[in-house]
């Protein structure tokens, strides 16, 4: 069974790298020519894209900062496992199999990670 101290460690570490890959990420390269070649490329408009960087930006956010409510990370947990499930099928309907679709796959288990120790750290608070 995992010490607090594991489950801290495990939270953190998921954690900051769900905030590093879709909070600080996209805030520095959404406008980039490459960020909205890749928007069109999946056939989604751009104003799509800037409103999911927003969003994206908003939930890491939530996130990191400890004196978010729990509700509210349940909200930005849930809604970054939709953008990455629904960003896994857009890659498979457009690329077929490749690294890409499989890529938001494993972002995804980071971020389950994340969301365990996230709720196995509040159960011992």
């Amino acid at each position: 069974m995992a010490t607090t101290k594991t489950n801290k460690i495990i939270f953190w570490t998921t954690t900051i790298i769900i905030f590093l890959m879709e909070g600080v990420m996209p805030a520095l390269t959404s406008q980039t020519e490459l960020a909205k070649e890749g928007i069109r490329h999946l056939g989604y408009p751009e104003y799509f894209g800037n409103a999911l960087v927003v969003f994206k930006v908003l939930g890491a956010l939530v996130l990191i900062i400890p004196q978010i409510p729990k509700r509210i990370k349940e909200w930005a947990y849930a809604g970054f496992a939709f953008d990455f499930i629904f960003a896994s099928i857009s890659h498979f309907a457009v690329d077929g199999m490749d690294f890409q679709s499989f890529f938001p796959l494993i972002i995804l288990g980071i971020l389950i990670a994340s969301y365990v120790s996230f709720h196995k750290l509040q159960k011992t608070n």
